[in-house]
C-alpha cells in the first residue's frame, strides 16, 4: 500500500501542472481582465460581479485623473476604452498587476509560490488570497458538513427500505417522490422555501440572511447553537435535496446488486434470518461503494454545490468568492482557489480508494496499475 500511495502522490504533480497550465492559457484568451476593469472604472462603467471596486489597485486608479484628458497626448489600442488614456499610466497598471512579463514568466513564477501556498493579494481587495479563503472557509463547510451528514442519514436507511421492497407500493411511491424532489433545482426550491418559511408570502419562521444574528456574540453558548441552527435549516435543506435523491438510489441499487448474487441465496439456505442476511452478508459489501464516496460527495458539496444557494441566502462561502472572482478578473483568488480546490480533490480521492481498503481489506491496490 505504501508504493500504491507513493506513485499517487508523485502522480498529483504533473496533474495539478497540467490543470494550471490549460487553466492559465484559456484565461490569457478570454476577454477583459484586471487593467480594462480599472479602465472600466474610470470611464464610468462597472463591470464587476458586486458592483463596487475597492482595494488593491485604488491608488493607481484614483491617480489616473491626473493622466488622462488634455495632457493624454497618446492613447493605448492594447486595450479597450484606454482611448485619452497616457501610455505610461497603461504601463504602470501592467506592472502593478504582473502583466509587464512575458506569459511564460508569469506562469512559472505563479507555480513556484504556489508550491510554498504563497498565493499573493488580491488585486481588488487589500487582503491575502489565504487570508479570503479562510474567511470563507467556515461558510462552506458548515453548509457541506451538514449537507453530506443529513442526505447520508436518510438516504442510506430509506435505499435498504426500497432495496428490500422493490417493486412494491413503498418502492414505487418513494421512488416517485424522490424523482421530482431530484427534477427541482436547489435555487428553485431555495427560493420555494424562502416564499414560504422567510417571510416572502406565508411565514415569517426563518432568517434570510447571514448563519448568525446580529446579536449574536451576546448570546450564551446554548443561544448560540440554536441560533447556528436556526440559520442553517433553508439552505441546507435546499442543499440537501439533490445529494439526497441521488445518495437514495445509489444505495437502492447497489443493496439490490448484492442481494442477487449466488452467496446471498447460499447463506438464506443455510436457515440464516433475513435480517442477518441483509445486516451480516449484504450490508458490509453493499455499503463499499457508499461510504467510499463520502470524501468526495462531502468536498464536492462545500466546494462546488452551493454558489447558487450561498447567493440566494447572503452567505460568503467559498463558491460565491470564486463565482465573484471570476467576474471580477480577480486572477490571484481565481488561481489559488483552483489550485486548492483541484488537490484537495486529488487528495480525496486518494483517501477514497484507502477507504475501499479499510472498509474491505481483500481490495489491495498494490497489485493494480495507477
Amino acid at each position: 500500500m505504501g508504493a500504491y500511495i507513493a506513485r499517487r502522490l508523485l502522480l498529483m504533480i504533473p496533474t495539478i501542472l497540467g490543470i494550471m497550465l490549460i487553466s492559465f492559457v484559456i484565461v490569457q484568451f478570454a476577454p477583459g481582465g484586471p487593467v480594462e476593469r480599472i479602465i472600466a472604472q474610470l470611464q464610468g462603467f462597472d463591470v464587476g460581479a458586486a458592483g463596487r471596486f475597492s482595494g488593491g489597485g485604488g491608488d493607481v486608479g484614483q491617480g489616473a485623473a491626473s493622466q488622462t484628458g488634455p495632457m493624454a497626448a497618446e492613447t493605448s489600442t492594447k486595450y479597450r476604452g484606454a482611448q485619452g488614456l497616457d501610455p505610461k499610466f497603461i504601463a504602470e497598471l501592467e506592472k502593478q498587476f504582473g502583466f509587464d512579463k512575458p506569459a511564460y514568466e508569469r506562469f512559472l513564477l505563479m507555480i513556484k509560490n504556489y508550491a510554498m501556498f504563497d498565493f499573493g493579494k488580491s488585486y481588488f481587495r487589500d487582503e491575502s488570497v489565504l487570508s479570503l479563503i479562510e474567511q470563507r472557509l467556515p461558510v462552506s463547510m458548515s453548509l457541506g458538513l451538514w449537507m453530506t451528514l443529513i442526505s447520508y442519514s436518510i438516504s442510506i436507511p430509506l435505499g435498504i427500505a426500497k432495496a428490500v421492497r422493490d417493486g412494491e407500493k413503498f418502492d414505487i411511491w418513494t421512488s416517485n417522490l424522490i424523482i421530482i424532489g431530484y427534477a427541482i433545482p436547489s435555487f428553485l426550491f431555495a427560493m420555494l422555501l424562502i416564499v414560504l418559511f422567510a417571510g416572502g408570502s406565508f411565514w415569517q419562521i426563518f432568517p434570510l440572511r447571514g448563519l448568525t444574528s446580529d446579536n449574536f456574540d451576546q448570546l450564551s453558548l446554548v443561544g448560540k447553537i440554536l441560533d447556528y441552527l436556526w440559520h442553517i435549516v433553508l439552505p441546507v435543506s435546499a442543499l440537501t435535496l439533490g445529494a439526497f435523491a441521488t445518495q437514495t438510489f445509489l444505495t437502492k441499487n447497489s443493496f439490490l446488486d448484492e442481494i442477487r448474487k449466488q452467496y446471498v441465496q447460499t447463506a438464506r439456505m443455510k436457515g440464516l434470518t433475513e435480517r442477518r442476511v441483509l445486516y451480516g452478508h449484504v450490508f458490509r459489501n453493499a455499503m463499499l461503494i457508499v461510504i467510499a464516496g463520502f470524501p468526495g460527495a462531502f468536498v464536492h458539496a462545500f466546494f462546488t454545490g452551493s454558489v447558487l444557494i450561498e447567493t440566494i441566502f447572503s452567505l460568503d462561502g467559498l463558491g460565491y468568492l470564486s463565482f465573484e472572482s471570476i467576474v471580477n478578473r480577480d486572477y490571484p483568488v481565481v488561481f489559488a482557489s483552483l489550485y486548492i480546490f483541484a488537490l484537495l480533490g486529488l487528495v480525496v480521492n486518494l483517501i477514497s480508494d484507502l477507504t475501499y481498503t479499510w472498509i474491505d481489506p481483500r481490495i489491495d491496490f498494490e497489485t493494480r496499475e495507477v
